[in-house]
């Protein structure tokens, strides 16, 4: 449970990628970015950073009729109003304020595929250009985890500040790692306090977006950098995204008997003490698994159909290899899946 927000300038971090399991993430700080009125004003150009085969350049129509490409840069953004913070209570501990939305930044954008230090380096330009004192960043990770249940979210900090305000620990992860960590242990470097906020989400709809992932992590993020965020109608469609998945499940027998098997396991430690350490165990299972397996895609690169018909085939394979004992779980994001996009900072591993 968090003591307080975080205080101070802030910048949220999210990449579209390995680490945006159901566009969770990007989604969650889109949405942060819209509530705050915020607007871009810098960004990383993505040629020397991105795979074009991951993340291709999309071609719209323009109003006048012309078409143009819209490549996957990184986009930063910046407040367009002033600070409103007001404390508005300090009782014993506890600390409100009418909202931080002045001193919030935000950057969203492509995952960077190489050359994730010179990537660092520009990212840190902008933070420290911005001369903010905390990067807040937010990731989703596919685990073994049912639709039917809340979205567990877990956050960590290598901050001993951020630690004590927000009440939560250091990750003790030690293995591959992907951008976002490497990125936090530079603005650790610089000076910036950091943390990490992930959501599993369910592995057997990988292709979906998770509207109530969304719901999830905005929740906690409105919490950690203290503003309102409207959910519009995000709620009425994770309630739909949980119904659709219930119709189809319902026509599969073994898919619902290995659901009813994660229930069970969810269950057994369904606490908001015990959640934490569910999603840690589902990070580190994550880069065992990696480990184990090659990233496909990078053999199907310049296949779209083929890396597409990996993942369903990949997906078919986990639910015929559902863990048999409830003690087995656990998984990272900050590696890299086909399958499971964690691949960042996250509560475990950072």
């Amino acid at each position: 449970m968090a003591r307080g927000p975080i205080e101070g300038r802030t910048m949220v971090v999210a990449f579209e990628g390995w680490t945006d399991a159901g566009d969770a993430a990007s989604g969650a700080v889109r949405r942060l970015i819209e509530a705050c009125g915020l607007e871009p004003f810098d960004e990383i150009e993505p040629d020397e950073y991105v795979d074009f085969a991951m993340h291709r350049p999309v071609v719209r129509t323009l109003e006048d009729g012309t078409r143009a490409l819209q490549w996957p840069t990184t986009v930063a953004y910046a407040p367009t109003r002033p600070s409103a913070r007001e404390p508005l209570a300090a009782d014993a501990g506890l600390e409100v304020s009418s909202g931080n939305e002045g001193e919030l930044f935000a950057l969203v954008g492509a995952e960077p595929s190489r050359n994730w230090a010179a990537y660092a380096a520009e990212f840190l330009e902008i933070a420290q250009g911005c001369e903010v004192q905390s990067i807040v960043f937010v990731g989703a990770m596919l685990a073994d985890v049912p639709h039917t249940r809340p979205i567990a979210t877990a956050i960590t900090s290598d901050s001993r500040e951020l630690q004590a305000r927000l009440g939560v620990l250091q990750s003790e992860y030690e293995g591959p790692t992907g951008i976002m960590s490497v990125l936090a242990l530079a603005a650790q470097e610089a000076g910036i306090q950091t943390a990490s906020l992930w959501a599993s989400v369910p592995h057997y709809v990988h292709n979906a977006p998770a509207p109530k992932a969304v719901v999830a992590l905005l929740d906690r993020l409105s919490e950690l950098v203290d503003v309102t965020i409207p959910l519009g109608d995000l709620p009425e469609q994770a309630g739909e995204w949980e119904r659709g998945i219930d119709e189809i499940t319902e026509r599969d027998d073994d898919m619902r008997a290995y659901i009813g098997k994660l229930e069970e396991q969810r269950d057994a430690v369904d606490s908001p003490e015990a959640s934490g350490e569910a999603i840690a165990h589902d990070f580190e299972r994550f880069l065992r698994d990696q480990a184990r397996r090659p990233d496909p895609r990078l053999r199907a690169e310049g296949d779209p159909g083929r890396a597409r018909r990996i993942e369903q085939s990949r997906a078919a394979d986990d639910v015929d290899d559902a863990p048999e004992d409830d003690d087995e779980a656990g998984t990272d994001p900050d590696a890299g899946s086909d399958e499971r996009r964690g691949d960042e900072e996250q509560p475990p591993p950072v």
